[in-house]
């Protein structure tokens, strides 16, 4: 396989809502978005959504780069070495419960989940590359009812292949 393109459609559902409570260690934010960080570039982020909206999606252009078992996709959204990519889903807010205002940029990057691309099957990630896009569907509050955060895999997330300019 030569080196090809592929498309992530990152497809979000659950949203935890504008604000995030006060917890002990924790300050609590409030006006939360939630958008894909660019590599290298913490403050550069892909359409932010609200915390509340019904869903949130994202479109990522890749490369696909064959490796002797499996792929690497490679692009500006894509994060981390061979074998460790991830995208990062950014939580951001305006300001915390406690009143303190974000920085100048006008947000404040307060936690993120690390979409785990090499917890994609084999046979889907493969899949992908031939129909041309790779799906991940997943919900973004976690048990406690704020922003999920840490690494992300299945069952969290599902995988799955997709025609070309699927879910545009």
């Amino acid at each position: 396989m030569a080196n090809t393109s592929v498309r992530i459609r990152i497809e979000a559902t659950d949203l935890p809502g504008r604000s995030c409570p006060a917890a002990p260690g924790f300050p609590g934010y409030q006006d939360i978005h939630v958008a894909v960080q660019r590599r290298g570039r913490p403050g550069e982020l892909l359409d932010p959504q609200p915390g509340d909206a019904a869903r949130a999606a994202w479109t990522l252009e890749c490369t696909v780069k064959p490796l002797p078992a499996g792929v690497d996709l490679l692009g500006p959204y894509v994060q981390g070495g061979p074998g460790a990519r991830f995208v990062y889903l950014s939580w951001i807010a305006s300001g915390r419960t406690d009143g303190v205002a974000a920085g100048p940029e006008g947000f404040t990057m307060f936690r993120r989940a690390k979409l785990m691309l090499a917890a994609v099957d084999p046979d889907t990630a493969d899949a992908a590359v031939r129909g041309g896009t790779l799906v991940a569907r997943l919900g973004l509050t976690d048990v406690k009812g704020h922003p999920l955060c840490a690494a992300v895999r299945p069952p969290l997330v599902a995988w799955s292949a997709g025609p070309a300019g699927a879910g545009e």
